[in-house]
């Protein structure tokens, strides 16, 4: 059936007029056209059919496995990962459908896992002619969007049990690299598309990033891996991609994993704070920052960024405060350096409060604490006394704002009442300062 278009009368070598009279036009067939007015009609990739089926393939991989011939199974292999529009043939359920929602990959995930699976059961020369294949897709010359298709090979590509081996880091790198340049509503689909995955098979991928992330921070062998210089674009690529996983796993009801499993404790162990001064310069521009992607970092690497932080603004706030005095003339006083609370004894948590309460202002200066009607100057061992005592109270379990798990063997927050949640906050200033 031919397509129609609609075009108003008009000169020799000019334009269609823009005409708001329906009546002056008429229906043309595109086939009447003069070769200058067609335009060519882009068309998509239409994908081969593959008939091969699970059980075909695994009764393929059990003759094999028995005789010895591998032909036909490196025949599959070689050509189901020699392009985008193959990779879509052999584990797309419905070759032309498109398959273009959040909710649905279109991935015959069951054929996709047996063949992965029986990948590192081959012999190596098939092992290395999915990876040749999977760097000639990768080194096509991309115009335009990525099709729907295009994303399903990538969906499908990064599951690739390979990337475990460091002899596949640069191959591996290159895919996240064009994983994470992707746009937005790429991305998006990507994270729909990853929540889909089964529990043990998605932590492997989260674990697998991990670990390349750890290797590449870590000095490797020069016949290991490229010098860093080469090639520092690794890490940023493999964090962004693996953000993906996360913002999956956070949209997950529960979620797949626990948020801790995808802290990288190697950051324990590096300059975190020369990261910190990067995301303090450039934000969240495109200089990369593990402080970008908090999901990363552990509870120690966030606590040393918490408290050089806090410093940073008591040295910045005492500055000021000593600057504004200069400029008044007036007389510096010390104490504008610190946090200072005076508390009594027998009143220690109302004292305690209201001190804090009333000095919000000062919060993230250094803490020097008197006790009301005692000598001594406090050198550091006055607060950590006061710290001792007012946890002490806080936390005993007549007072009521904690009961004590012996399960668990941690205190968590009581049961009863609460109308005033003064002291909840209390216990979160003394905790920034502890």
């Amino acid at each position: 059936m031919h397509k129609k278009v609609l075009i108003g009368k008009q000169k020799h070598g000019e334009l269609p007029p823009i005409c708001s009279d329906v009546r002056q036009k008429q229906r043309i067939s595109i086939d009447t056209l003069p070769p200058e007015v067609k335009a060519p009609f882009p068309s998509e990739p239409v994908i081969p059919l593959r008939t091969k089926t699970i059980k075909e393939f695994q009764e393929d991989m059990e003759r094999a496995t028995t005789s010895g011939d591998w032909r036909d199974v490196r025949d599959f292999y070689l050509t189901t990962f020699d392009s985008f529009l193959e990779i879509n043939a052999a584990f797309k359920r419905e070759a032309n459908a498109p398959f273009n929602t959040t909710e649905d990959s279109g991935v015959n995930s069951k054929f996709l896992n047996a063949v992965y699976d029986a990948l590192l059961c081959t012999p190596q020369d098939i092992q290395k002619s999915v990876l040749k294949g999977i760097i000639n897709s990768l080194l096509r010359e991309w115009k335009g969007p990525r099709t729907k298709d295009d994303l399903r090979a990538y969906f499908i590509l990064v599951q690739n049990p390979q990337y475990s081996s460091t002899s596949t880091y640069v191959i591996y790198a290159h895919l996240l690299r064009q994983i994470a340049a992707l746009s937005e509503a790429d991305h998006h689909f990507l994270v729909h598309w990853f929540k889909k995955l089964s529990p043990r098979r998605f932590r492997q991928l989260v674990e697998r990033f991990l670990h390349f992330i750890s290797t590449r921070l870590l000095p490797a062998p020069p016949d290991e891996l490229p010098p860093l210089t080469r090639c520092s674009w690794w890490i940023p690529a493999a964090t962004k991609v693996l953000a993906l996983f996360n913002a999956a796993n956070s949209i997950s009801t529960p979620p797949i994993m626990s948020f801790t499993d995808f802290y990288n404790i190697t950051l324990d162990h590096i300059d975190i704070m020369e990261q910190y001064r990067t995301w303090q310069s450039h934000g969240n521009s495109n200089k990369f920052s593990f402080c970008q992607f908090p999901f990363i970092l552990s509870t120690v690497v966030k606590k040393a960024i918490i408290q050089r932080d806090s410093e940073q603004q008591m040295i910045s706030m005492a500055r000021q405060s000593l600057v504004n005095k200069v400029s008044r003339r007036q007389r510096v006083d010390m104490n504008l350096l610190f946090l200072n609370i005076k508390v009594r004894r027998a009143q220690l948590l109302s004292d305690s409060l209201d001190e804090l309460s009333r000095k919000r202002a000062d919060l993230k200066k250094k803490l020097k604490v008197t006790f009301v009607g005692e000598a001594g100057l406090d050198m550091g061992g006055l607060t950590k006394e006061w710290f001792l005592l007012l946890v002490r109270q806080i936390f005993h379990t007549d007072y009521g704002m904690f009961t004590y798990l012996k399960d668990s063997r941690c205190h968590w927050f009581s049961s009863w009442k609460c109308d005033n949640y003064s002291e909840f906050q209390l216990v979160g200033t003394v905790s920034f300062h502890s």
